[in-house]
């Protein structure tokens, strides 16, 4: 094993391992950057949403015959006009394109408008007449499965899941792992709770439909899946999927809340009942309707150990809200299961997690989904029993800590490079600056530039805090990637793939694998579109480099094997990477039908130093240690990159980030009410990079985005607790919780 720190790294053309200029990074800093809100074409009309103002309502009255009439106006589209599949949804198809005869998220699109300007399409949706009966919304999780029930049909049951009969359930999990009932010598226990967390990405929902004559499409948007784009857009349309092409437009942010469809649908259809292109940006308040956000959750827990520190038993049951629609909440209350217990032995354990409907916002995919929430109360469960001990949180997790050979709560045994042990060493090692004298400048204290504490009062602590996650998909899904390479006969060579690049660098590590393999440095890569390659699964789930990297490789050795078979000249092929099989858990008993139900994990450890004024609630994150092991790094800085990202987003989680709902509504869907952490709150971060190159993946590289925001939080919370002395059972982390 080797370890990497910040020391000066060669900047290249670039094979792996070294550190490369991003091609995307001076436009983005310049301005310059062509995100897809700045797409254009000739003769476009532009597209609005008119969108429901209910939680939950039947629609009595639906008239556009006004709307029609407004100036600019060439179409006004309603669920009558969509011509194919009436519902799509990323698992589950329970969707529908546009409300039919009821409501069931503040939010949810009615009708379409397309116009000349922008402003025209806004009026003419405020000529269309639209009558509700409201209907008693379900917005505590805790009742959901009291009824009515949204979904009567069931979307989610007869997929292989244990199926609850009970209202509103969309998946329910139980993992039995040896005999939970084992006693212990102490017994810890605690109720936790996450709020809505927005993915608050740069770029709003935004993309160009354009209709190519033909009866088919041509879609440019920022997305996180193309080919999965398809197939939900295709049948909607009821277009064959070749007659939908796809194609990748610049992504300003992601992290999960691209995965499912926004307004691509819409587009479309506009732009096939126009015949003319059509362009549709969402403001910033529409966005924070237009896509789904992490699952709040409430969650209780109960640790068993001996008067040695060793658990006995771990037993929690976690109930996430999922809003109004499946999305991928199947796949999030399943991995919230899984690492329920964090990265640690236990012998026995019984871990029940559920995801309901209710008529709160949509929740799906966010960087480190399942695993964020349960390490925030699995971690303070941790902190918990070491002071009930009287021992050293750190040397706790050391004790417990799981090493290759051990086997998880779902039976699965560890195959695969994790070294925990190691990680949670090289991040206590890390020395914190010493506290800063006083006086000091105020944005160095807590509240900043309200300069509303010259320091009296500022209590200082420490945390720390472990935590893992999976990579790749897991659970029987066929997860694959595809690529494509063209030799040229002079000397050059040109790179397919559907990999969405959504600023974490995708690009440039299919770039370092294909000059690696070809051992040359002119390497184009194409446009990401469904029109050129098959797909290349989605940039989510920490999987999309070790997925580009085994179909770069492989499709690059059978170029040079091709070339060398036909003895020159240009040659085309096209190769598709699947990783190791996966299998589901039985539904029964959570426990794995095969090999594995996951591919690898990544695990990270970190060390914060907080201060708060205690008097009056207010927090500063000071600095961060962060260690992370990271199978190969193919890009040294860019993994640190993603690390100090990964930190930031749960450091907004931490202290700041929450959707407000009253009633189902949205209530602070701006960047001035929903707050998210600016250069000025970020902390000085320290990162070590630990290299255990995973036998089981291309080059031993690892995904390595999410594990940072998994354990953030809980290590951002560790710290307040130590500064303040308080429980903290909930995130963010509020100045009434301090201060009462």
């Amino acid at each position: 094993m080797s370890v990497t720190t910040d020391a000066p790294r060669r900047i290249a053309v670039g094979a792996i391992g070294e550190s490369l200029l991003r091609a995307d990074a001076p436009p983005k800093v310049k301005g310059e950057f062509a995100y897809s809100s700045d797409l254009i074409a000739p003769g476009m009309l532009w597209g609005h949403t008119l969108r429901s103002p209910h939680a939950h309502a039947r629609i009595v009255e639906l008239d556009i015959s006004e709307a029609l009439t407004m100036p600019g106006v060439h179409a006004v589209l309603t669920h009558a006009d969509v011509p194919g599949e009436p519902c799509y949804g990323l698992e589950f198809r329970d969707q529908p394109v546009l409300a039919r005869d009821r409501v069931r998220y503040f939010g949810e699109p009615v009708a379409l408008i397309a116009a000349e300007h922008p402003e025209q399409a806004r009026r003419a949706a405020g000529r269309i007449r639209v009558v509700y009966e409201p209907l008693e919304p379900v917005t505590e999780m805790e009742r959901a499965t009291e009824g009515p029930d949204l979904h009567p049909d069931r979307p989610t049951h007869g997929h292989g899941y244990l199926d609850d009969p009970r209202p509103n359930v969309v998946r329910r999990i139980v993992v039995r792992h040896g005999d939970p009932d084992a006693e212990g010598d102490v017994v810890v226990t605690g109720v936790y709770e996450t709020g809505i967390q927005d993915q608050a990405f740069l770029g709003p929902e935004s993309g160009l439909a354009v209709p190519d004559g033909e009866g088919g499409i041509d879609l440019y948007v920022a997305t996180q899946w193309l080919h999965v784009d398809r197939a939900q857009v295709a049948p909607c349309l009821a277009l064959a999927p070749e007659q939908v092409r796809v194609h990748l437009a610049g992504v300003g942010g992601a992290f999960g809340g691209r995965e499912d469809v926004s307004m691509q649908i819409h587009g479309a259809l506009l732009a096939l009942h126009t015949n003319r292109p059509v362009k549709i940006v969402y403001s910033r308040e529409e966005s924070f309707t237009g896509h789904v956000h992490r699952h709040p959750s409430r969650i209780w827990a109960e640790h068993r150990a001996t008067r040695e520190g060793r658990l006995v038993s771990v037993r929690m049951r976690i109930l996430l809200d999922g809003g109004a629609y499946a999305s991928s909440s199947a796949a999030v209350v399943s991995n919230a299961a899984a690492f329920a217990c964090g990265p640690y032995a236990v012998p026995n354990a019984l871990l029940e997690a559920t995801a309901v409907y209710t008529n709160n916002p949509p929740c799906g995919a966010m960087r480190g989904f399942g695993a964020v929430q349960t390490c925030f109360a699995s971690e303070a469960q941790m902190d918990k029993l070491a002071a009930l001990l009287g021992v050293d949180p750190v040397e706790l997790r050391l004790l417990n800590a799981l090493a290759p050979g051990d086997v998880l709560p779902t039976g699965q045994r560890l195959d695969c490079s994790l070294p925990v042990a190691e990680v949670i060493r090289a991040a206590a090692a890390l020395e914190p600056p010493a506290a800063e004298p006083l006086p000091r400048d105020p944005l160095r204290l807590p509240g900043g530039a309200g300069n509303t504490t010259h320091g009296e009062g500022v209590q200082r602590g420490v945390g720390f805090a472990v935590g893992f996650k999976n990579i790749c998909f897991s659970e029987g899904f066929d997860d694959y990637c595809a690529a494509r390479v063209k030799l040229f006969a002079d000397g050059s060579a040109e790179v397919y793939c559907a990999a969405a690049e959504a600023g974490q660098g995708v690009s440039n590590v299919i770039l370092q694998i294909a000059r690696t393999e070809l051992d040359i440095d002119d390497v184009r890569l194409a446009p990401h579109s469904t029109a050129t390659v098959d797909s290349a699964g989605s940039t989510s789930a920490s999987r999309q480099t070790v997925m580009v990297s085994g179909a770069v490789r492989d499709a690059c050795r059978a170029a040079l094997a091709e070339r060398e078979r036909v003895g020159g000249g240009e040659v085309d092929v096209e190769r598709i990477y699947r990783h190791a099989p996966t299998t589901p858990l039985d539904p029964e008993t959570g426990q794995v039908t095969g090999e594995r139900a996951h591919v690898s994990f990544g695990v990270c450890a970190m060390k914060v130093v907080a201060e708060v004024d205690v008097e009056l609630g207010l927090m500063r994150v000071g600095w961060i240690g962060a260690a992370q092991e990271v199978g190969r790094a193919v890009d040294p800085r860019a993994v640190e990159g993603q690390i100090e990202g990964g930190i930031a987003q749960g450091l907004g989680l931490a202290v700041m980030e929450e959707i407000q709902t009253r009633d189902g509504l949205i209530v602070n869907a701006s960047f001035t009410d929903y707050l998210i952490p600016t250069t000025l709150d970020m902390p000085e971060v320290e990162v070590v990079l630990i290299e255990d190159p995973d036998p089981g993946t291309p080059y031993g590289v690892k995904g390595v985005g999410e594990p940072p925001t998994v354990v953030a939080t809980a290590a951002v919370v560790a710290a307040l607790r130590a500064a303040t002395g308080r429980e903290l059972p909930r995130a963010p982390v509020t100045p009434a919780a301090i201060v009462f």
